[in-house]
């Protein structure tokens, strides 16, 4: 019964490599071994590392586009809607829906809205603001915004094994395997 409460207490393991080859082809070889619950921490982007741990898609570029589309539409409906239906104004006998005036704002309020939705969804994506994790009870851990690279998988991967982990995360040639609690 006690073990089983420690267990509940654990969060993951993680490991600690020196360079980011390293942690990516830990990530590599643990994604082909079947581990799917697993996160990576690095000081910079590594390329290959999210694809690695199974990050294949990406909903970012699509949040952005509809921004960009949204602002875009609602820059045109505002500029129409006070040319034509709140204050229409005949100047010089132009028509009140003179589109080719509505492409600078049209624009800018594309440009706007799929920036504001950039940043809005990656903060959404990454799940932040973040001000708790577990990973940060680990003392070494903050040397992951310096120069070491993390692999953690977690307990609730179906594979997670306590002492089979522990030893596949040694043998992917791991500095140092660390128990992450709650």
């Amino acid at each position: 019964m006690d073990d089983r409460i420690e267990y509940h207490r654990l969060f993951g393991l993680m490991a600690e490599f020196i360079e980011p080859e390293g942690v990516v082809e830990a990530a590599k070889h643990a994604y082909r071994e079947g581990y799917r619950q697993m996160d990576a921490y690095t000081p910079f982007p590594v390329e290959g590392l999210p694809e690695a741990i199974g990050e294949h898609k990406n909903i970012l570029p699509l949040l952005i586009l509809g921004g960009g589309i949204a602002g875009a539409v609602g820059g045109f409906a505002m500029q129409y809607f006070a040319t034509v239906i709140a204050y229409p104004l005949n100047v010089g006998g132009r028509p009140l829906n003179s589109w080719p005036a509505y492409i600078p704002i049209t624009f800018e309020l594309a440009i706007l809205a799929a920036a504001v939705a950039a940043v809005l969804g990656m903060f959404f994506i990454n799940g932040l603001p973040q001000p708790y994790h577990p990973v940060f009870n680990v003392p070494e851990f903050d040397m992951a915004s310096r120069d070491r690279f993390f692999l953690v998988i977690e307990t609730k991967d179906p594979k997670f094994d306590r002492e089979g982990t522990y030893q596949f995360l040694k043998d992917q040639g791991a500095h140092r395997v660390t128990e992450v609690e709650v």
